[in-house]
């Protein structure tokens, strides 16, 4: 993810803000239905990483068998291959075979929507898609609408309309990147409420370059966070932990589920990442948690 990268981090305030004054509204109210077991959903913007073979894949692992091997070391995906095509039936229930009962996929909405129609007459395409994802079924997380950096607040009513015609049974989050969505507190709030109001899920965004997009306002009580890192340099690390303690936070203040999804330059780095998180974590809230682990792997013999 390059939006919001920066070269340099010397100059980065990295701690993160403090909640905005209505998320612990959105967690007081959802405390009544929250379930026994909260949902802690952490993953990669891709599957395909070869350079896991002979580590967290199998050696001799071929790319069909990727995503199965995958759903053992993470248990959800930021399925940004929908972003550039609407899958058949088939390949989405090839997909959920792959995966076991625990894994949620959190499919991004097709650019064709999003980018090129910026949410102009897409009702068409919009059924498509969501007829596909819905092979999913129990596997299916939030979808993903990322709107394009030029798509600001004059364009709310469009947005507005577009969420109100989204099916009710599909959850949604929603991804602002135009300044001017955050610049104006009033507004902000205005927008925050609608999303509220309609039930669909902000999605919180941390990256170097674009503190604003770090607002800490829970729309629903399900919290969906796109974290860019740098390498594994100190401050990833330092920023792991201040999101295990607010994630540890809003558990105990209702939170029902969390998705993180970890954007590293080298998808190597991304496991290493998520084994720190994790066990802060669990550290935190005793949730029983699996971290990814490179595992055994088989080493043919040789007769010399």
């Amino acid at each position: 993810m390059d939006f919001g990268r920066l070269p340099d981090l010397r100059y980065v305030d990295f701690r993160l803000p403090p909640d905005h004054p209505d998320t612990a509204r959105v967690l007081t109210r959802a405390q009544p239905t929250a379930p026994a077991a909260p949902g802690l959903y952490v993953g990669c913007p891709i599957w395909t990483n070869k350079e896991w073979l002979g580590s967290y894949f199998p050696l001799g692992a071929k790319e069909p068998d990727y995503l199965h091997y995958y759903a053992q070391q993470f248990n959800s995906l930021e399925l940004n291959t929908t972003h550039y095509r609407i899958p058949d039936a088939p390949t989405v229930r090839r997909w959920r075979a792959a995966v076991g009962p625990g894994f949620r996929f959190c499919p991004k909405l097709p650019r064709s929507i999003s980018h090129e129609r910026e949410l102009y007459n897409v009702d068409s395409l919009a059924l498509t898609f969501t007829r596909a994802i819905a092979e999913l079924d129990d596997r299916l997380g939030p979808c993903f609408l990322q709107l394009p950096p030029h798509f600001g607040p004059e364009s709310l009513p469009r947005l507005e309309r577009f969420l109100l015609d989204w099916p009710a049974d599909i959850p949604l989050a929603v991804e602002l990147r135009h300044p001017r969505w955050f610049a104006d507190r009033v507004l902000a709030d205005s927008v925050f409420a609608t999303l509220e109001a309609l039930n669909k899920t902000l999605v919180i965004t941390d990256v170097a370059g674009r503190r604003d997009v770090l607002p800490q306002r829970l729309t629903t009580p399900v919290a969906f966070l796109r974290f860019n890192g740098h390498g594994l340099v100190a401050s990833d690390f330092q920023r792991a932990d201040e999101w295990a303690a607010r994630l540890a936070d809003w558990y105990a203040q209702g939170l029902h589920a969390a998705y993180v999804f970890i954007h590293q330059k080298d998808v190597r780095h991304a496991p290493i990442w998520a084994q720190h998180f994790l066990g802060r974590v669990h550290a935190l809230t005793g949730f029983p948690i699996q971290p990814p682990r490179p595992i055994p792997q088989v080493v043919q013999g040789s007769l010399f």
